[in-house]
């Protein structure tokens, strides 16, 4: 759970982007902040904003999606998500929160269609599998043309908590702090399924937020052909230039980026990283 002054510490930081350029894209990041702060009124209105500015910024359309979901606007939900997709691609994050979407509809046969594909590339997904046996539990909408509410989605997942709510977040902050101790590596990136960055270790705040909108859209690209190939998941993606090479490597729910100048010994970077990641288990 992202405690409360966290949230407050990420608010200030965002705002504090946007004052510097009110066309930063960090306006995402705000807005999912306030939504996880319960300001939902807040956050709507921050990233109806920034989409005017932005509109064919997927994550952001993420981000609304939430938003109309938690205020209980699944229609909207839906076409929000839809545009996502529309924008960058089918992707596991985005195709499960369409079938959440499809769950607090109703839709029980497009949720389920939906939800095997998913569990197809990763049958142990713990988030696939709690909205199939809510599928299995309430009405099927083939059988039984009654919406259910949201009170009865909650209680046939057993708890009183958003049912995809980002799960506890790792402890990433000591581990980030000692990948830029490493020679060589110039910045460290947490990013979230939205590509938007939770947690930064880089010298320049104001190219943060594309970092993080880039990475998530090369993973997004890497994984979905991946599992058209079926070959599973990656464990890492490698970038590399002249001037400086990325690598990605998912860290529970979330993505971390670090960037390296292109001299960097790769060897001896990744028998360090392989150690520190290794200590988080």
């Amino acid at each position: 759970m992202v405690y409360t002054l966290e949230l407050d510490d990420r608010i200030a930081k965002c705002n504090k982007i946007l004052e510097g350029n009110p066309n930063s894209q960090i306006f995402a990041a705000l807005a999912e902040a306030y939504r996880k702060k319960g300001d939902i009124d807040r956050a709507f209105r921050t990233c109806q904003t920034g989409l005017k500015i932005h509109p064919i910024y997927g994550s952001a359309h993420v981000v609304m999606a939430k938003i109309n979901l938690d205020k209980g606007l699944y229609d909207w939900a839906e076409v929000e998500i839809i545009k996502a997709i529309e924008l960058d691609g089918h992707s596991h994050t985005n195709d499960l929160l369409l079938a959440e979407i499809y769950v607090y509809k109703g839709e029980f046969v497009k949720a389920i269609k939906l939800l095997n594909k998913l569990s197809s590339t990763d049958a142990n997904d713990p988030h696939v599998n709690k909205l199939l046996e809510i599928c299995r539990k309430l009405p099927m909408e083939s059988t039984q043309k009654i919406q259910p509410t949201r009170n009865s989605i909650k209680m046939a997942a057993g708890e009183e908590s958003s049912l995809l709510e980002d799960s506890e977040e790792i402890e990433a902050g000591p581990i980030m702090g000692k990948l830029v101790d490493i020679k060589g590596v110039e910045g460290v990136l947490l990013i979230n399924n939205e590509g938007l960055v939770v947690d930064s270790r880089w010298p320049d705040s104001q190219a943060t937020d594309i970092y993080g909108a880039l990475a998530r859209d090369i993973e997004r690209t890497v994984q979905s052909q991946i599992e058209i190939a079926h070959f599973g998941k990656y464990k890492s993606i490698l970038l590399e230039s002249d001037e400086f090479v990325l690598n990605l490597l998912p860290l529970g729910e979330n993505l971390l980026l670090i960037r390296a100048g292109g001299k960097i010994n790769l060897g001896n970077f990744r028998l360090k990283l392989t150690s520190l990641l290794g200590k988080r288990e």
